[in-house]
């Protein structure tokens, strides 16, 4: 069997998979444009994306707007393929990022870290991007759908439901993050319930796409049994050739053990995952004082409490000076044990999945 197509409105994915978007700079428009040549969906995270430019000079809010433009445009021109972008509603430039990707023609918005309840209003006449909320309960995908029908007479055009497991930040309290009550097996269905109504009502399918801790193409065949119609994949993305992290970064994923998987409390009032190293060493130990914040990149930063500048912390580990920061991770970065390139490993899914569906 092979693996399905994923539909969303009349983009036509012929593999399933959403390389979920990793900020700082971990996947631009190298990752992102590999992952749609191969049939699946790349996503330009814009999340502090002005760093990621040498050349972006003093003026950080045009930073982040120029590059974001140009990691899109530049993705373009490699690849005819399915293109996003993911921006986090906890973004202080929230507005220029949704703004500036409609502009430029991404095909498509995910959006998390916060309900993402005023995202239609971006879109003026004409625009073909779609609208993907990240959302984490059955709960949220229905007050996201009520909103933007009351408010834009717009539906979603899919919903990404993220587990704990996930790398990153995470929508989740950190006594919810092992308990099987939050688990993405048990929140999948939720959400595809929820949405049910609106779907029956729109007389159109919102699918569902699972996230966080999806690793192999058993995982896939899983989800999709659950009735997901696709999955999207961030952990799995970082140890490829194209990926746009230091080798340093990467090596980070080949070298860790399952020890290494660690849970964090970031400076943006969020638990994350992170693989451990003396950076966060330093942190737990109390030996980082607090800074001033150069950026203001996210609006929950506790600056006056926080020992870290986080933006700081990941453009250096997507630079590969691990002293001065370090890697967020999934679940599973523990199981990476060589770089390969995105061809190899979209084959090796593919291959994973129908050993699992022979099975």
């Amino acid at each position: 069997m092979n693996l399905p197509q994923l539909k969303i409105g009349d983009l036509v994915a012929k593999v399933p998979v959403i390389q979920g978007g990793m900020g700082v700079g971990i996947s631009l428009s190298g990752l992102a444009s590999a992952v749609a040549k191969e049939g699946g969906i790349g996503v330009i995270a814009a999340a502090m994306i002005g760093l990621t430019n040498k050349n972006g000079g003093k003026d950080h809010a045009k930073a982040h707007i120029d590059t974001l433009a140009e990691e899109i445009r530049k993705a373009k021109e490699m690849t005819s393929g399915i293109l996003g972008v993911n921006i986090m509603v906890a973004l202080s430039n929230f507005a220029d990022m949704v703004s500036t990707s409609v502009k430029e023609g991404a095909d498509v918005i995910f959006s998390g870290a916060g309900l993402p309840l005023d995202l239609p209003k971006y879109l003026h006449e004409g625009a073909k991007t779609k609208l993907v909320p990240i959302v984490s309960s059955g709960r949220a995908a229905s007050i996201i759908c009520k909103k933007w029908i009351s408010k834009f007479d717009y539906l979603p055009d899919a919903f990404v439901v993220e587990g704990p497991m996930a790398g990153g930040h995470l929508g989740f309290k950190r006594e919810q993050l092992n308990d099987p009550k939050f688990a993405l097996e048990n929140i999948l269905p939720e959400v595809i319930k929820a949405v049910r109504p609106f779907e029956e009502k729109a007389g159109r399918t919102i699918p569902v796409i699972a996230a966080g801790g999806v690793y192999s193409g058993e995982d896939i065949s899983k989800y999709l049994e659950l009735g997901a119609a696709g999955v999207q994949m961030g952990t799995r993305f970082v140890a490829t050739h194209e990926c746009d992290a230091d080798e340093e970064f990467k090596q980070a994923y080949v070298n860790s053990t399952k020890e290494d998987m660690a849970i964090i409390q970031s400076p943006v009032g969020l638990p994350g995952r992170a693989v451990k190293n003396d950076f966060l060493q330093a942190v737990t130990d109390g030996k980082k004082s607090p800074f001033k914040c150069p950026f203001h990149c996210i609006k929950s930063c506790k600056v006056e409490e926080s020992p870290y500048c986080i933006a700081s912390a990941l453009i250096n580990a997507q630079r590969g000076k691990l002293k001065n920061g370090f890697a967020f991770a999934g679940s599973n970065a523990w199981r990476t044990e060589k770089i390969i390139s995105v061809k190899q490993l979209i084959s090796d899914l593919k291959s994973e999945f129908d050993r699992a569906v022979a099975r």
